[in-house]
């Protein structure tokens, strides 16, 4: 069963994220149903309250990215001239290595080298290929999930019952009472998540505000909003941080905060918040966590990282119960005098 759930990994990439997103979501179009809006305009106004949501972090990175190109622009001079006094001396010396940083120079250096550079470009544009069929393959699961998250979120409460209809009606009690046992602690785990982002949107923005880093706040809340994405949202803002530190041309120092800040969030997200403020609340201990992260991820790469928790607290919910039947049955509590 596992070996086919990774197989069919792919395939059900956007169907399983469509799901975690229509059950969050669904408490939400309840209540606006419930203050008077028909279901299906429900659903139309969380759709599109996430939609706006995804375009806010678009309109945050598109400027930023924006103004460090015309930074870069900008410093490229200067760069170059900082390049020639400084760097240019220490090649010579130390390597015997000649080379002057500037248009012509470098055209000189591409043209000796147009060889390598044609491997070199050739490697790319094949991996450009293979990396463009991944996008499109994660452009169409992105696609995808929004519709398939409108037909759950719009027949969540008729596709609930004919599942709790298809249980056999010996086992049906015990199974409700689970599934609401589940529902529990995963809307724990949901409120734990949300509450790491939020710490971790705040330290991002006031220690690289701190470090002195041009756009600290932008790219503070964006790494704390994306880090619900395993690897994902951490090495987005990293890249961005670093991105801006290197364009600084200040030296090493903002680059060296850069590093001290995102190695101090990983390890506040990884060791203590994500451990004790969402593997709290969901009954996991800390070392539970970890392990969950780390054997899901091994098991169904970026996917399995991202179900981890929410799995295990489902899972969780289930090993308790066969706890309760193990101490009650007669293998562990012997035979009777």
């Amino acid at each position: 069963m596992l070996g086919l759930l990774a197989l069919l990994g792919p395939i059900l990439t956007p169907f399983l994220l469509a799901g975690l997103l229509a059950y969050a979501c669904n408490p939400l179009v309840d209540r606006l149903q419930r203050l008077g809006l028909p279901r299906l305009l429900a659903v139309l106004v969380v759709l599109l309250v996430l939609l706006t949501l995804l375009v806010g972090l678009v309109l945050i990175m598109i400027p930023l990215l924006i103004e460090e190109a015309g930074v870069l622009a900008a410093r490229l001079p200067g760069a170059l001239a900082l390049a020639n006094e400084k760097l240019n001396p220490w090649l010579r010396s130390n390597l015997g290595i000649k080379l002057r940083f500037d248009a012509a120079s470098l055209q000189k250096l591409a043209a000796d080298n147009m060889g390598g550079i044609q491997t070199v470009a050739l490697n790319l544009y094949q991996s450009l290929k293979i990396g463009g069929v991944a996008l499109f393959g994660l452009l169409v699961n992105l696609m995808l999930a929004p519709v398939v998250m409108f037909y759950l979120l719009l027949d969540w409460h008729p596709l609930l019952a004919r599942m709790e209809n298809a249980i056999p009606r010996v086992w049906h009690a015990k199974a409700v009472a689970l599934a609401h046992e589940v529902n529990s602690v995963l809307a724990q785990f949901l409120r734990g998540q949300v509450l790491v982002m939020l710490i971790l949107a705040v330290y991002y923005s006031i220690a690289l505000s701190i470090a002195d880093l041009p756009s600290a706040i932008a790219i503070g809340l964006l790494t704390g909003l994306l880090i619900f994405i395993p690897y994902i949202g951490f090495a987005t803002g990293f890249t961005l941080a670093l991105l801006v530190a290197i364009l600084q041309f200040d030296g090493f120092g903002p680059i060296i905060a850069v590093l001290v800040v995102f190695g101090i969030g990983q390890m506040l997200e990884s060791f203590l918040l994500t451990p004790f403020l969402v593997g709290e609340r969901i009954g996991l201990h800390p070392l539970a966590v970890i392990f969950a992260l780390m054997a899901f991820g091994q098991l169904f790469g970026f996917f399995g990282v991202l179900l981890a928790l929410p799995a295990s607290a489902a899972l969780l919910v289930g090993l308790r119960e066969l706890r309760v039947i193990y101490l009650a049955s007669r293998f562990y509590q012997g035979p009777t005098p």
